[in-house]
This record gives structure tokens, C-alpha cells and sequence, in this order.
């Protein structure tokens, strides 16, 4: 019974329906008819002209949105427990070629203005510190906080207000718009958003992940980067078809309803355990070592998340009849 990541959940069945279905032969790398539908396809969905590119991993759709906006000598601001800073073993300053992450402080692994501006501030304007160009921010949040459109707004704010760009870390994007009950739109692109990693694969996608550019003019070196970084598969069909199915139908949405659902049930069974509220479909709890081995010991597996917590992870797939007998073991400890 495993709760330990949704990287480990299958893929949903209209992905695997839509992998069969590209199986044909068209044209190589992204002139193929798929690929070439994602662009008016994203803009529907966030309501404005966008510039997607599919690739085969989180890490590379971060790092290639960072480099679109920071030059090998500039900086990023980032939570210190953002993912791009904590695991992606180096990638951004690799992509970048040398661009520094600056962490920063902030409770649930969030970012706020205040704390923006005040290490915006620190940094003297001369050529003996790193300039900052990007913001970057999770959502939802290593801890499992999704922002509010309000919120994202005004990071947005601060990085207009200094000529940053803004990226958000999407790994759990829909999980974060389920949960805040929003349009994608509200919470990106007109939130101040720039470019968005979309994503897919720990929402039943097999292989796919969508790097979405609201401002398509960042897309043209996108473009070379990704074939540099190794990203540009000569199959592209298949990862095209695989964002297409999980848009169609709001199937992404539905996935993430569903993975929240199941986390609000651990949330509800873990009570005064919680360390922070349930905003996705991660649930971190208190436990002792003991209560996580007799949890282990009745088939349930998680990541230890530091001494005394563990992190529960719901997936797309998990029903409540997958999610009630953990809920109950909880419950009985």
C-alpha cells in the first residue's frame, strides 16, 4: 500500500490510449501534427497565446524556463527548500551555465513579498554581487501549500517592480488549481507569471512534462536549449499526445480532485498529527518512530520527512477504498 510518491503511480488510461494512438509513422522530433497542436491548445486552456514545449522531465522543464531567463551570471531567488534547489542535484546552475540559486526563508516552504524585497534589497547594484533576474516559486510547495492567486500576484508585483522574471514550479500545478478552486489563467499569466512547468507526470502521465511560456518570445531559445540538453526526443509524438490526452476532457483536473480527496481523508485522520494544512495531495504528520513501524508493519509505505515526521503522498489512482485503511490505521495509533 504505498504512499510514498506519486512518481510511482501508473499512468492513467487515456495516456495510454493516446500513446497507441500517435503509434504511426509522421515527422521526426516536434513538426509532427501533435506537437504542432499544443500551442493553441495550452492557449485555450490558460486563455492567452502561449508557447509550449514538451519534455521528458520536471527537472529539465524547470531548468530550461530558468535559463530563458537568467544569464550565467545572475541569480534566482528560490525557497531554500524548493525542489530546484534541494533535488535537482545542480541542474539550474547547469542549465544556466553558472547562474546562482539564492534560498530564502518562509513557512510551508513559501515565498512572500516582504521577504523578497528585503534580499532584493541587500544586493548592492555593483559588479562585486550577483544581480538577481529571476524569482522562482513551487506550487504547490515541497510541504504541500499551494499559493492563492493573490498570493502569486503579488510576487508577481515584486518582480515587475525590479524587471525579474517569474517562474513557478508546477510539478503539482494541478493539484494546486483543484485545491484553490481557480481558472489556470488567475494563477499564472495574470498573476505575473512568465513561464510555468506544468506537470504531468506525477498525475498519470507516463513520460511527458509541459513547459509553458507566457511570454512566447522566451520560447525561440527555449528551443535550442532543449535540443542542447539533450531534451528534443525524435519521437515527439508520444510526449505531445500524452499532454493532449490529460488536457482533453479535463482529465488533468480530475486526477488531481482525486488525489486531494484522499489526501483531505489522511488529513482528517491524522487531526493534532498535521504539520501543516492539506492544500494538494502530500500530508505531512507527526509520528514517533515506533507508530512508523507499526504503520510499515500493517504494508503502508512513506518517506521519513526528518526526525519524528513522515510524508504522505495520495496518487490519481488511489480511491477511498485505497486511502480509508491507512486513514484508520492512523487513527488507531
Amino acid at each position: 500500500m504505498r504512499f510514498f510518491s506519486d512518481n510511482a503511480a501508473p499512468a492513467c488510461p487515456a495516456v495510454i490510449d493516446a500513446i497507441l494512438s500517435a503509434n504511426r509513422q509522421d515527422t521526426a522530433y516536434d513538426g509532427d501534427a501533435l506537437s504542432g497542436a499544443l500551442d493553441a491548445r495550452f492557449s485555450a486552456l490558460f486563455e492567452t497565446e502561449v508557447a509550449v514545449l514538451w519534455v521528458a522531465t520536471g527537472t529539465a522543464a524547470n531548468c530550461l524556463a530558468l535559463a530563458a531567463m537568467c544569464p550565467p551570471d545572475g541569480g534566482i531567488l528560490c525557497h531554500r527548500e524548493a525542489h530546484i534547489i534541494v533535488d535537482e542535484a545542480g541542474a539550474p546552475e547547469f542549465f544556466t551555465h553558472g547562474a546562482r540559486l539564492m534560498p530564502l526563508e518562509g513557512g510551508g516552504a513559501k515565498l512572500t513579498p516582504d521577504v523578497l524585497t528585503a534580499a532584493l534589497g541587500a544586493i548592492r547594484p555593483d559588479v562585486h554581487q550577483v544581480q538577481a533576474h529571476a524569482i522562482s516559486i513551487t506550487n504547490a510547495t515541497e510541504w504541500g501549500l499551494s499559493y492563492t492567486p493573490d498570493e502569486v500576484a503579488a510576487i508577481g508585483a515584486v518582480a515587475r517592480a525590479h524587471g525579474l522574471g517569474l517562474h513557478m514550479d508546477g510539478a503539482r500545478f494541478a493539484n494546486a488549481v483543484a485545491n484553490r478552486g481557480c481558472t489556470p489563467a488567475d494563477i499564472t499569466w495574470r498573476a505575473g507569471v512568465d513561464a510555468l512547468s506544468f506537470g504531468f507526470i506525477k498525475n498519470g502521465g507516463m513520460s511527458a512534462e509541459a513547459l509553458v511560456f507566457f511570454r512566447p518570445e522566451l520560447a525561440a531559445g527555449a528551443r535550442r536549449r532543449r535540443k542542447r540538453a539533450g531534451q528534443l526526443q525524435s519521437k515527439g509524438r508520444y510526449l505531445a499526445a500524452q499532454l493532449l490526452a490529460m488536457l482533453d476532457g479535463d482529465v488533468w483536473l480530475a486526477n488531481a480532485r482525486a488525489a486531494n480527496a484522499g489526501a483531505a481523508m489522511l488529513a482528517d485522520a491524522a487531526g493534532a498529527r498535521l504539520i501543516h494544512p492539506v492544500e494538494a495531495n502530500e500530508v505531512f504528520l507527526r509520528v514517533t518512530a515506533d507508530e512508523a513501524a507499526s504503520l510499515r508493519g500493517q504494508g503502508f509505505d512513506f518517506y521519513d520527512w526528518g526526525p519524528g515526521e513522515a510524508r504522505l503522498v495520495v496518487s490519481w489512482d488511489q480511491d477511498a477504498a485505497a486511502v480509508r485503511p491507512l486513514a484508520d490505521a492512523i487513527r488507531a495509533l
